[in-house]
């Protein structure tokens, strides 16, 4: 088995398409389902940011498994083309193979492949924050984490992806506790709070709200108060939520109901309610404006599906009114992080990455190392049986010699290959070798099998 990863990201898609792929909670665990009902993946996590969407899959051959998530990805998705075209999930109805195309075509020059050891690489990097619009960010470690507890929940996920994301995770704690990446790299909001005190002025005469009580709206409201804002509303649709953060970042909690009002009032807006549908509409937004009497107002959204109704004429579409959103400040973000703790954790990640990859090769070949010595011990086994039938007045003390002697033969026989099929599997060509043991020594497959999975429960 290989492995493999699909998806698409910020890099490589606009916020659109990264929307469209976004826009159901359930999206992700059916790309899973589907893959895996192709027999073309064994093993399946599918994780999803609101700046990326991968499929990790462990996969026997990688042109049907290519073929099989794509067609995945394909049937999720709902892409809206750039020249404003209807989305190519909602054309007329037709022949079901030509649609299917159509998206493929759409959604393949947002796509990249990772294979195998690249795979390695990239999830790593990916747990450490490198591949993140905010490079260094830590969030990304909570939402892998997540994704593969999803996963074994669903029984969607085995040896090989369990110990993947078990190695990512280790990686991407030690990038965050032996380097300063936290400390330099620039986050979301941060970003997001300059941008608006470059069109606002200073923030502690600026009167904030933060729509939406999760665990980015919570980030937002905390960092908005460090940052000087003295005024901030918090308003979401579970008024118990909005007290608890408003209680946690002494702001004043303001019913749903009240948004319009919120909106006309507030000068600075920032929304990530992980709703699916616009919360805020330009409609809304302009009726605010036209209430605000000219007084500028930056409206922030973090959120994918976006909160804000996409409007062609942003970031200026409403009178007054500046949109930030994910995709301009990706562009803001371009170049912030702290090379220096980039290159450092990096060179972890190369270094964690060669590790894994030995342990790998080492432990593909141990299934025919351990068989090899099985089959060994069995003969011995045999043949002081047979010595014990042939000299049955045989004293203990001599046959424990004897039997020291004919193991410590075996043992230096066994060695010089033992060895050289570790040394082959670093080199990658272990498999080779490995088969060749098993053919010199006439293990059979059920033989390797017997000694590389573990025995199954019976059942009460």
């Amino acid at each position: 088995m290989s492995l493999l990863v699909i998806g698409l990201s910020h890099h490589t898609a606009p916020l659109a398409v990264l929307e469209a792929l976004s826009e159901r909670p359930d999206r992700a665990e059916a790309i899973a389902a589907s893959v895996l009902s192709s027999a073309t993946a064994t093993e399946a996590v599918v994780l999803s940011t609101c700046n990326r969407l991968e499929v990790y899959a462990s996969v026997p051959a990688f042109h049907p498994a290519v073929a099989a998530i794509g067609e995945a990805l394909a049937l999720a998705a709902g892409i809206e083309e750039p020249d404003g075209a209807r989305r190519v999930a909602e054309l007329p109805p037709g022949d079901p193979a030509d649609a299917l195309a159509a998206r493929a075509e759409a959604l393949a020059d947002h796509l990249y492949v990772r294979y195998d050891d690249a795979a390695v690489a990239h999830a790593f990097t990916v747990a450490c924050g490198l591949d993140s619009m905010a490079v260094g960010e830590a969030q990304i470690l909570g939402q892998m984490r997540d994704s593969l507890a999803g996963a074994q929940g669903r029984d969607q996920v085995g040896e090989s992806l369990n110990a993947l994301f078990q190695g990512a995770l280790r990686v991407g704690k030690r990038a965050h506790t032996e380097t300063d990446i936290d400390q330099h790299s620039v986050s979301l909001v941060q970003i997001a709070l300059e941008e608006a005190a470059a069109i606002l002025g200073p923030l502690d005469d600026v009167s904030a709200a933060v729509v939406g009580a999760g665990g980015m709206s919570g980030l937002a409201a905390a960092t908005a108060r460090r940052q000087g804002v003295d005024s901030l509303t918090i308003v979401n649709r579970t008024p118990e939520r909005a007290q608890r953060l408003a209680a946690a970042t002494s702001g004043v909690a303001r019913p749903w109901t009240e948004l319009s009002d919120v909106l006309a009032e507030s000068d600075l807006v920032i929304t990530c309610t992980g709703a699916v549908g616009h919360v805020i509409t330009a409609e809304m937004l302009a009726a605010s404006s036209a209430r605000r009497d000219g007084r500028p107002q930056v409206v922030v959204d973090l959120a994918l599906p976006r909160d804000v109704e996409p409007v062609v004429s942003w970031p200026h579409a409403v009178p007054g009114v500046s949109l930030v959103d994910l995709q301009s400040l990706g562009l803001l973000l371009e170049g912030r992080a702290d090379t220096t703790q980039v290159v450092r954790v990096r060179e972890l990640v190369t270094g964690e990455v060669a590790d894994y990859l030995t342990r790998r090769m080492e432990k593909s070949v141990a299934p025919t190392v351990a068989a090899l010595r099985a089959r060994a011990a069995a003969l011995v086994a045999t043949e002081m049986d047979r010595l014990d039938q042939r000299l049955p007045g045989l004293d203990e003390t001599t046959r424990a010699e004897v039997g020291l002697a004919v193991h410590r033969i075996v043992e230096k026989l066994l060695h010089t290959p033992t060895m050289r099929v570790k040394e082959f599997a670093m080199e990658g060509s272990g498999d080779d070798y490995a088969a060749a043991l098993r053919e010199l020594f006439d293990l059979e497959p059920k033989d390797v099998a017997n000694v590389s999975t573990p025995p199954k429960r019976a059942q009460p």
